[in-house]
């Protein structure tokens, strides 16, 4: 008897709330019945703690008796003695053990059993309940408060990981959660990097550049990439070259008007104004107006569900070496190593490769150098223009045993 009600105990507190609820919706009478019963913990927990105390207090009286009969007072501390050593094995530690391992399959069969308990013993287990809850709330502590057991984001991202999910849909749920956190800077692509057409060019240098250029969205601007006029999609470019007049009239006509989008503006905001206008694609500007970047829905998608391939060259920018280290392009974001290289990069900061080394020198240096941040190499292989182009990164290991110093 003391076993089933300290398994009883475990097993109902180290059930999975959250599979319980599921079950209840499902129409689970076990699970249901479990449900109600943790509906008021206090009333459980003490009908499995009278019901445990009694046994326990039975079975010692029971053996001592029995040893005065068979022996004589003598015997008393001895059997003291031997029966603790069996009621903590067999009515303590193994229950529990087994119960926490299993849980529902000593939570769901022990309802049966404490359901009716509960109801037999009610004026006993209410009296006790009173008391405790008294004492308890003469303590600060408010049993009336409801418990909070929504998940926070970061703790549902470790359930995930945990979960048993198929890779592939886990990488995308944690997206999702991930989005909270994002702006338009940290998956945009960099100013640098944007490729456009300028207008000024002759008629012949657009259309050869219009013809080569494979882009989704393509920039049209005038002198610089802070004047752009219009974006071309893939389908206008086919309609324009298709069409019976190829002239610079005909294609300013196709271009659709460029949206601006506000620096750090929150990645979810963003894919619903995506979702709500007809663009899926935009510039984002700072406080003065300079374009810092480029990002179109599909940017947006590729952090939920992985990058999305294309008939395009396979990119170069970060390139393995025999050594284990990377050759890494300098506008290469940050997060776009760690999402490729299973790295962690600190993204807090600067948005690319360059930014983070720069910031953490804090100067434009005049030859290559070599650092080391949050367990990472890096050694500059090319600055130029008062930027890195390339740098050689490398993951470091870390002594463990300084670790351990660090947090003793």
């Amino acid at each position: 008897m003391s076993a089933f009600f300290s398994s009883s105990e475990t097993s109902m507190m180290a059930i999975n709330r959250y599979r319980l609820k599921h079950l209840v919706k499902t129409r689970n009478k076990s699970a249901r019945r479990v449900s109600k019963l943790l509906q008021r913990t206090d009333r459980l927990l003490g009908l499995i703690l009278i019901g445990n105390n009694f046994t326990h207090t039975l079975a010692t009286a029971i053996a001592t008796v029995i040893a005065i009969r068979i022996w004589d007072d003598n015997a008393v501390l001895a059997v003291t003695v031997f029966m603790t050593i069996v009621m903590i094995i067999f009515a303590e530690v193994m229950p529990k053990t087994i119960a926490a391992l299993r849980p529902e399959s000593i939570a769901f069969p022990a309802s049966y059993i404490l359901k009716p308990l509960s109801k037999l013993f009610s004026p006993l287990v209410t009296l006790v309940s009173l008391v405790s809850n008294n004492v308890t709330k003469l303590i600060g502590i408010d049993l009336e408060e409801p418990a909070n057991e929504d998940l926070k984001p970061e703790e549902l991202r470790t359930l995930l990981e945990t979960s048993g999910v198929p890779e592939h849909q886990q990488k995308m749920l944690i997206g999702i959660l991930e989005m909270d956190y994002l702006s338009v800077n940290d998956v945009m692509v960099p100013r640098n990097k944007i490729t456009g057409i300028d207008l000024d060019d002759p008629l012949e240098v657009i259309l050869k550049d219009l013809q080569e250029t494979e882009f989704t969205y393509i920039p049209f601007f005038k002198d610089s990439i802070d004047n752009v006029i219009g974006f071309l999609t893939v389908n206008r470019k086919a309609d324009f070259f298709s069409g019976g007049t190829i002239d610079l009239e005909s294609l300013l006509n196709e271009l659709e008007e460029p949206v601006f989008i506000p620096e750090n503006t929150p990645l979810n905001k963003q894919l619903a104004t995506f979702q709500s206008v007809d663009t899926r694609v935009g510039l984002i500007v700072d406080e003065y107006g300079d374009i810092e970047g480029l990002i179109t829905l599909r940017d947006i998608l590729e952090v939920i569900i992985g990058e999305i391939a294309s008939g395009s060259i396979e990119k170069m920018d970060i390139m393995p070496q025999t050594d284990g280290s990377y050759m890494i392009e300098g506008n290469v974001m940050l997060r776009e190593i760690n999402s490729r290289i299973n790295w962690n990069l600190p993204t807090d900061g600067p948005k690319t490769l360059s930014g983070l080394i720069l910031e953490t020198v804090q100067s434009i240096p005049e030859k290559n150098v070599g650092i080391s941040i949050e367990g990472y190499r890096f050694e500059t292989v090319l600055i130029k223009d008062n930027v890195v182009k390339i740098a050689k990164v490398e993951k470091i290991e870390v002594d463990t045993e300084d670790e351990e110093l660090d947090e003793g």
